[in-house]
């Protein structure tokens, strides 16, 4: 999938999963296989999870021709990003704007999302090349915030991640969001820690069905 193809994508399927987890391995695979069956097809695993990489290489082998886009969140330097690109990163989110992300992700033709929160910083990450920009978080303000954030700058696609629950998808999407990047809500740490893989499954079920009403 090329990098407008991925974009594509990301924007259509709308919700970005972002999976957090003490261990790595087979473990984190079947959560990504849990999240998909329910419908979410877009899926960030931060580099926070021990393995991240390791647990990356087994779901894109795994998952190879489904219908399932795979990124890694929680990078902060130009290393970690090729090394994630060249264990399968289909995408690349930041937490914070690091233009030298930006432009090894460019490099290799990647999707990436700089993460930022001022309307400054948000400009700054458009800037450094961030094709869609993560306002984080996002439960600082919520909807009302990217919607006042696209007023001046309506040319610039939001990632809010964050604060987004069930309820709010439809106020999001309204407000003017590109996509939604959800974590606990979605993919909860209890969940994940007792392998609770049909919840996780029922989560994803809820936040895809959400989308799918916001859109009419």
């Amino acid at each position: 999938m090329d990098k407008q193809a991925a974009l594509d994508y990301m924007k259509s399927h709308c919700v970005i999963a972002v999976v957090r987890a003490d261990s790595g391995g087979e473990d984190l695979v079947r959560v990504v296989d849990a999240v998909v069956e329910g419908g979410v097809h877009c899926i960030e695993l931060t580099m926070t999870t021990p393995g991240a990489l390791q647990a990356l290489e087994l779901a894109a082998k795994k998952l190879a021709g489904a219908d399932v886009l795979l990124g890694v969140g929680t990078v902060l330097d130009a290393d970690t990003c090729r090394m994630a690109i060249l264990s399968g990163a289909q995408f690349i989110v930041t937490p914070v704007v690091a233009p030298e992300v930006a432009t090894m992700a460019r490099r290799y033709g990647k999707p990436v999302a700089l993460g930022a929160f001022t309307p400054t910083e948000i400009l700054q990450a458009w800037e450094a090349g961030s094709d869609v920009v993560k306002v984080f978080p996002s439960s600082v303000g919520g909807a009302d915030y990217i919607k006042a954030i696209k007023g001046p700058l309506p040319q610039i696609p939001l990632l809010p991640t964050g604060g987004v629950e069930v309820s709010n998808v439809a106020q999001f999407l309204k407000a003017g969001a590109f996509a939604l990047g959800i974590g606990g809500n979605l993919v909860s740490k209890k969940m994940v820690d007792s392998r609770d893989y049909t919840g996780l499954t029922k989560n994803a079920r809820a936040f895809a069905d959400a989308v799918t009403t916001a859109r009419g």
